[in-house]
């Protein structure tokens, strides 16, 4: 990627250079023979960045040349700045094999060992597309499940003995499993029997449910007025299947970066960024999951697969332009960008308000997270919220609190931790029609932005004294965000940042005089639903039942009851 640097921003430096603009610059680089030039992302003249107040990098042209080249270009032209144009990943959790300390073993060296698995649900029905991962003495090996939910890994220098676990996980409908030192035979099948999401989530997803993450942030305690209206947001990702019963009409526009088709936002081959569509503004319709933001606009800009920070560039002009309130970013590199953090900042500006997944290798805090312009979101977990044999088990790690919140081991941390939300075993939507619990940043994320945009939308101060679109109503949006989180004594505070949002609290003002539903209230509602109580008349007897379960520490007061 090339840019012409401002030239205030060159005075600053004591850089002395000719003017160039990027129109100039594109068509020398388009001349230059030892370049190819792919395209040009323009952006038009406003308020930019690159640490100088007030001053736009204009647009970027993206090429193919060699390091060399590209350095003889800036000793030629001081006032271009080119970097290299970044492949960007989407924050999922990846399987890893797991860690144990290594029993001494005699291996057959040279010996190659096969293991058949085959996976089916509890009504004995083979589950296809399932990833399932090998953890031996010496390498892990992999294989994803065919249509008769089997699949076959072949390993060198194993023996059923010396393997260590077996991890599977669904593409979706099911709960993950890890086996950990499994009798694994070599010949016929190894069964192994996934629980179906309704075997734990009774008539899911025929069923409406509040996912956990919602529920720990009081999004279930707001009135029903409280959806998000007037609030606009942009989710960067892998597009959204406008199809799934969840996102229908929910996600309202877009565009396509990755493969550049009209319409192509609407198509979600990964299924990551339907899944954090699906927390952000799932629809109210009576089954499935609903979302934070029901009623709010969503832009769905797509970058993945392949997404760069070309790309990203891109649809931040996008988000600009559009006037997104709040943008979900749940990806991220290792490597940081000049341009990027320069667009960030040009979004700042704007009123744009950028949230972004820490990472998931479980070292220090992705690009762009950690950059000051965005809030940087880490991920939690609860132990409640998964079966114990789960792969979702494999990621708590020490301590946690009375509640059962953990800090995972995947999530990235580091002192540009802003805040952080459930990230583990988050049930959303995945093309065409179907669930998956998953875990990450990447769903950590998306709770804060529909949170975000409900602040937007109901909280007066963004009708008022932060209604100009400026960095100011951005750094108000975020302060409201981290001042309403309950800590989390999790041993380390750069794991947690803040806290955990809080609903009830982050919208306060807007609450006044409005009634919010009361944990006595909901108590009742489920009853009533379930056919435990007749009618309201019974609401004394009620009362005295939940102080006493108070009293025997069976609830904590103040809490939903579940």
């Amino acid at each position: 990627m090339a840019a012409v640097l401002p030239q205030p921003y060159l005075q600053a430096k004591g850089i002395t250079a000719p003017n160039l603009d990027s129109a100039t610059l594109h068509d020398l680089l388009d001349r230059d023979p030892k370049v190819e030039v792919r395209r040009r992302v323009e952006a038009p003249e406003r308020l930019g960045t690159l640490g100088v107040g007030g001053m736009s990098l204009g647009g970027v042209t993206v090429a193919d040349m060699t390091q060399e080249h590209a350095a003889a270009l800036s000793r030629q032209l001081p006032q271009v700045h080119i970097e290299r144009d970044r492949l960007l990943t989407y924050t999922a959790v990846s399987q890893t094999p797991r860690r144990e300390a290594r029993h001494q073993l005699v291996l057959p060296v040279g010996v190659d060992a096969s293991f058949t698995f085959l996976v089916v649900d509890t009504d004995g029905k083979p589950i296809p597309d399932a990833s399932i991962l090998v953890n031996g003495y010496l390498w892990p090996a992999q294989v994803v499940t065919g249509p008769d939910g089997r699949g076959t890994v072949t390993m060198t220098g194993e023996t059923p003995e010396s393997i260590a676990s077996v991890q599977v996980k669904p593409e979706g409908g099911h709960w993950s499993q890890l086996v950990v030192r499994p009798a694994l035979k070599k010949d016929g099948d190894n069964l192994i029997v996934l629980k179906k999401l309704s075997d734990t989530l009774p008539d899911f997803p025929d069923k409406q449910v509040f996912g956990w993450g919602q529920q720990a942030m009081q999004l279930h305690r707001l009135p029903p007025n409280f959806r998000g209206a007037g609030a606009k947001i942009a989710i960067v990702d892998s597009g959204a299947d406008v199809d799934h019963p969840d996102l229908v009409d929910r996600v309202n526009t877009g565009l396509d970066l990755s493969a550049r088709q009209e319409g192509g936002w609407k198509v979600d081959t990964v299924h990551h960024g339907s899944h954090c569509a699906g927390i952000v503004t799932g629809a109210d319709t009576g089954r499935g999951i609903v979302g934070f933001a029901v009623e709010a606009e969503v832009h769905a800009c797509k970058i993945f697969p392949g997404g760069r920070l070309s790309d990203l560039i891109e649809a931040l002009d996008y988000c600009i332009d559009k006037e997104i309130d709040v943008i979900n970013l749940s990806l991220g590199t290792k490597e940081f960008s000049p341009l990027v953090a320069a667009k960030l900042e040009e979004a700042r500006n704007a009123g744009v308000a950028c949230i972004v997944a820490a990472g998931n290798d479980g070292g220090p805090v992705n690009f762009p997270g950690n950059m000051p312009t965005v809030l940087a979101v880490a991920a939690i977990g609860r132990t409640d919220t998964f079966p114990p044999d789960s792969a979702h088990a494999d990621v708590i790690r020490p301590p946690q609190t009375a509640e059962g919140y953990f800090s995972p081991a995947f999530t990235c941390f580091g002192p540009e931790i802003d805040l952080c939300a459930p990230g583990v075993a988050i049930l959303s939507a995945i093309p065409p029609d179907e669930y998956a619990a998953w875990d990450g940043t990447s769903m950590a994320a998306p709770h804060v932005t529909g949170l975000a945009a409900l602040i937007v939308a109901h909280h007066g101060d963004f009708h008022g004294q932060y209604r100009t679109r400026d960095a100011r109503r951005v750094e108000h949006l975020f302060d409201i965000l981290k001042s309403s989180c309950t800590s989390l004594n999790l041993g380390d505070p750069y794991r947690t940042g803040a806290g955990l949002p809080d609903a009830m609290r982050a919208l306060a003002p807007a609450l006044n005089g409005v009634a919010a539903q009361s944990p006595m209230d909901q108590l009742t509602q489920e009853m009533l639903a379930a056919g435990l109580l007749q009618d309201t008349t019974a609401q004394a007897a009620l009362a005295l039942l939940y102080a006493e379960m108070v009293a025997a520490g069976l609830i904590g007061a103040g809490m939903p009851v579940r």
